[in-house]
């Protein structure tokens, strides 16, 4: 299969939930699971190294209203290329080491011959570990919700 073929029957959608699942994860929860499927140092040929930088965030008014610039936040970014895959990683933060795992990751989850086994070994124990911190989150967060209501005073 040539580098055009692997292109057109790789899945937008499930790139882009992989990737999201990636940016999301624990640097040290990514670190452990992928550390055993990563190719040699010097199999992997850095396109970008870790560098970080400033993207300017948007808003909405009323979450669906016209746009506006809520401000900037930091995001590091690095890509590689493993064989003749190229893999990119963006992480929120200053974190050049989960950056660079994500850009591995990114590029070895295109190989059609390791995907299967990385989505069961990475990707599913990283999704299952955000589900579970978003869920606490909700919980928290509902516990702490207050509901405000007014009385008619019949005067």
């Amino acid at each position: 299969m040539n580098k055009t073929e692997r292109t057109q029957s790789m899945d937008i959608p499930t790139r882009q939930r992989w990737l999201g699942v990636l940016a999301n994860s624990e640097a040290a929860a990514l670190q452990t699971l992928l550390s055993p499927h990563l190719p040699p140092p010097e199999h992997v040929e850095w396109l970008r190294q870790p560098q970080t930088g400033l993207v300017m965030v948007e808003g909405r008014t009323g979450g669906a209203g016209a746009r506006f610039n809520l401000g900037e936040v930091a995001v590091t970014r690095a890509s590689c290329r493993w064989q003749d895959l190229t893999g990119h990683g963006w992480v929120r933060g200053t974190d050049p080491a989960h950056a660079a795992l994500i850009a591995q990751a990114d590029a070895l989850l295109q190989a059609p011959d390791r995907h299967p086994a990385l989505m069961a070994a990475v990707i599913e124990p990283l999704a299952d570990a955000l589900r579970a911190r978003r869920e606490l989150a909700s919980r928290q967060a509902a516990a702490s919700k207050v509901e405000f209501f007014t009385m008619v005073r019949g005067e």
